[in-house]
C-alpha cells in the first residue's frame, strides 16, 4: 500500500516536506518560487511561495491551492481556477497556463517555502463552503 502513495506522489507532482528536502528527483509545487524575468513585460506576480498548508502568496494575496494530475488549482473568488502545470529542469522551473492566463509564465524555485503568518488566515476551501 505504502508503494502506492509514493507512485501516487510522483504522478501528482506533489512530496511531502520532508520529502522535498531529500528528493531532487520528484518535483514539487512547495517552495519559493521567483517570475523569469526573461519573459519580458508580462503582468502577473513576480514571487509566489507555496506552503504545505496548502496556501499560496502572492503580493498581498494569500489562496488555496490543490494540486491533480498535470493541474494546480487555485481558490479564486470562491472557486477553483485550474492551470496546467509543467515542471523542468529537474523540478526547479514551474510553468503555469490557462485558467485566466493569456500565455504561460514560468517560474524558477528559489528556496523553500516560508510559513504562512499567524496574522493571515487559510482561505476557505470551495469545496466545503456554501
Amino acid at each position: 500500500m505504502k508503494l502506492g502513495w509514493i507512485v501516487a506522489g510522483v504522478l501528482l507532482g506533489v512530496t511531502t516536506p520532508a520529502a522535498a528536502q531529500t528528493s531532487a528527483t520528484v518535483p514539487t509545487v512547495l517552495g519559493t518560487w521567483k517570475f523569469d524575468l526573461k519573459q519580458g513585460k508580462k503582468s502577473g506576480p513576480r514571487t509566489v511561495i507555496v506552503r504545505p498548508d496548502s496556501s499560496a502568496s502572492y503580493g498581498a494575496e494569500t489562496v488555496r491551492w490543490r494540486v491533480k494530475p498535470d493541474s494546480l488549482l487555485l481558490a479564486l473568488g470562491g472557486e477553483w481556477v485550474s492551470y496546467h502545470v509543467r515542471f523542468g529542469k529537474r523540478g526547479k522551473r514551474l510553468t503555469l497556463s490557462g485558467g485566466d492566463l493569456t500565455d504561460p509564465i514560468d517560474f524558477n524555485l528559489v528556496g523553500l517555502p516560508t510559513a504562512r503568518p499567524d496574522t493571515v488566515p487559510l482561505p476557505g476551501d470551495p469545496d466545503l463552503e456554501p
